[in-house]
């Protein structure tokens, strides 16, 4: 069930693109770049079979109850294009910023499609500020964009 829930998840941001969707809590559009967020429990990485490649992705999803997979899709806003030679960095923090924690996403091969990705603690019920720098190779400068996330466990 979490490994349908997961491919489910992945697919649709492998054949989403920025002209289709309207600014919510999860996409953003700054710079003439369109970015997707998304948040998926660690254990549906851990799911896979062993051999999987998913397995070993950001070096293995690691146990507990609090670790979550944050994924991000970018696409050129004018054209929908995918954009998969990005740096992206991610600074995680609770509520008034306590425990700030800044992590890069690695690029991730899933539908023969380029998202970034990596696993964040996130402990108990609270509202995280995720800021998202992106740097573009061709860009003169990096891209800051941020979103809220409200954590419910």
């Amino acid at each position: 069930m979490l490994t349908l829930l997961a491919i489910t998840f992945m697919t649709a941001f492998a054949t989403s693109h920025a002209s289709a969707a309207s600014e919510g809590e999860n996409y953003r559009v700054v710079d003439d770049l369109a970015v997707y967020l998304g948040i998926l429990p660690a254990a549906m990485v851990r799911g896979h079979p062993k051999g999987h490649p998913e397995t070993s992705m950001h070096d293995g999803a690691p146990g507990g109850a609090h670790e979550y997979h944050i994924v991000v899709a970018l696409f050129e806003a004018r054209n929908g294009a995918r954009i998969e030679n990005a740096a992206v960095t991610a600074t995680v923090s609770g509520l008034g910023h306590v425990g700030t924690k800044t992590i890069e996403l690695q690029p991730m091969a899933i539908a023969e499609t380029i998202t970034y990705g990596n696993f964040v603690t996130l402990l108990g019920t609270d509202r995280y500020d995720i800021q998202l720098q992106i740097s573009v190779p061709g860009r003169e400068h990096p891209v800051q964009i941020g979103f809220e996330y409200q954590h419910t466990k």
